[in-house]
């Protein structure tokens, strides 16, 4: 039997504010693994740093050419991708942000 009055992290207790995806990396199916604890999420990834390639990227907040660019990745930054679809990544600079998409061709190869 459980006390009634206890409720865990993730107690159902109305709403609650939704983060926001240009700062938090967390997505509906999709979280950075130190969002575990905080956010409820199906998947938590444990980030991938690649390094940016001479030139910089765009961090974009859609996976498409054309979609508003949220800032510009300098050359060498580590881009924590968190998900991989065909030629986008999805990731972050850090737990903090800011989030979106990159061109996997503007990042370094995974090492083999």
């Amino acid at each position: 039997m459980t006390d009634k009055g206890t409720q865990g992290p993730f107690a159902l207790s109305g709403p609650v504010a939704r983060p926001d995806p240009r700062v938090e990396p967390i997505r509906g199916d999709l979280a950075h693994i130190g969002l575990a604890g905080k956010h409820f999420v199906p998947h938590y990834a444990v980030p991938q740093p690649r390094g940016v390639l001479p030139g910089g990227a765009p961090l974009l907040a859609a996976p498409e050419e054309g979609a508003e660019e949220l800032c510009v990745l300098i050359e060498g930054d580590s881009f924590e991708v968190l998900d991989v679809t065909r030629e986008w990544a999805w990731g972050c600079l850090s737990l903090e942000g800011p989030v979106g998409y990159v061109h996997l061709d503007r990042l370094e190869p995974v090492s083999a």
